[in-house]
């Protein structure tokens, strides 16, 4: 409990700072940002002044009586493209744009455009005339302005792959946690087991009805292969070439002698022999797991089907029943890990059986088709051999 606070209480000191700094950093590119655009502003109406004071030139006096200040002011602005337009509204000259586009009328009619939402004009007046001063933020203002997307980008990536690697983590303490509870399942029924198989053993000393000492014998057997089901859990089972009716035919018949006999029970097969790699004890489990949820899923009445189909180097397995059914929204979620919509249940069955069916056996398990209050059909395939 104190190391699940402390990862908790880290994970939030860990967003709660990260959100600090990219508040800090976005605020300082923001104040940053604004005291730029107010010194290109401060350039440009330096620039207008220098025109101004030109403009009020002779051309017989621009030799004598201007300094040479303004021309310099004129020729350093280099990196702030703009546009003079007259009262009138009609351009008189371009500047840092495009040197082939701007001769082009309808270019600088954009450009225009896109300097008046930008910023508000420069006011040249001289000699009874006025003149407009239109100018957009330079290429250094506008790459800023994406500065903070590519950081907070950046961030994102950052903190995904931190999520990413706490999750692996849990992921990987939840398998250990379970794979320990599966052996110490396993280790733990074999003590019981060993003692059930004693007390069958004088049992039939005794001269008990053979009936009785069969049944037991085989609920021991049936408690044995889920010792062994659980042991194999965390370590790579062993594959052998098996015939898969024969395996799916067992673990069927076991269910329906200990199922309601208000379930009709089908089982059906395109060949009595058809061989592929398994292992038998897990393939068994998924085939009880989704026999089980099926008659869950009746209320214990209705029809079960069992369907198996070789075709293409391939095995199909089918299991339907009339059951209540499930919204396609549920198609996915009903083989991730603890989720149930029973209220007595742990939502491991489907979740197991995914894993043994798809990493052990290399298949595909899902949900072929399901409409309410009509039932639903899993599907398995495997390959052939």
């Amino acid at each position: 409990m104190k190391i699940y606070s402390k990862t908790l209480f880290f994970k939030r000191f860990t967003i709660l700072v990260s959100f600090l700094i990219v508040s800090l950093i976005l605020w300082n590119t923001y104040t940053f940002f604004q005291k730029f655009k107010k010194a290109e502003r401060a350039k440009m109406e330096i620039h207008g002044e220098a025109i101004k004071e030109l403009r009020t030139v002779s051309i017989e006096e621009l030799d004598e009586n201007i300094s040479e200040l303004p021309l310099k002011i004129i020729s350093r602005t280099k990196d702030i493209p703009f546009i003079l337009v007259d009262a009138d509204g009609n351009i008189k000259g371009s500047n840092n744009l495009d040197t082939i586009k701007e001769k082009d009328p309808e270019y600088l009619k954009k450009q225009l455009a896109i300097m008046k939402s930008q910023n508000q004009p420069i006011l040249v007046e001289y000699l009874g005339k006025t003149d407009y001063i239109y100018y957009r933020d330079s290429d250094l203002l506008d790459k800023l302005t994406y500065y903070p997307l590519a950081f907070l980008l950046i961030l994102v990536l950052f903190l995904a792959v931190i999520y990413l690697f706490y999750s692996s983590n849990k992921a990987a303490e939840t398998n250990k946690l379970w794979t320990g509870m599966a052996k110490e399942t396993a280790h733990q029924i074999g003590t019981p087991l060993s003692s059930l198989l004693g007390w069958i053993a004088i049992l039939k000393i005794k001269k008990v009805d053979e009936t009785y000492i069969n049944e037991i014998e085989k609920d021991v057997h049936r408690l044995n292969a889920i010792a062994n089901r659980f042991s194999k859990i965390g370590s790579v089972p062993e594959l052998k070439k098996e015939n898969i009716v024969a395996i799916t035919k067992q673990a069927f018949d076991y269910l329906e002698s200990r199922s309601s006999k208000q379930i009709s029970f089908s089982f059906s097969s395109s060949d009595e022999d058809i061989q592929t790699k398994l292992n038998a004890e897990l393939f068994g489990w998924v085939i009880e797991n989704l026999i089980k949820n099926a008659i869950d899923a009746m209320l214990k009445k209705g029809e079960l089907t069992l369907q198996i189909e070789s075709f293409d180097k391939k095995v199909k397995i089918n299991i339907s029943d009339t059951g209540k059914g499930m919204p396609k929204k549920m198609f996915k979620q009903i083989f991730k890990p603890g989720f149930t919509t029973k209220k007595r249940g742990w939502g491991l069955g489907l979740s197991l059986s995914k894993r043994i069916v798809e990493d052990y056996h290399n298949g595909k398990i899902f949900v072929k088709k399901s409409e309410i209050d009509k039932g639903t059909t899993f599907q398995i395939l495997l390959d052939n051999v």
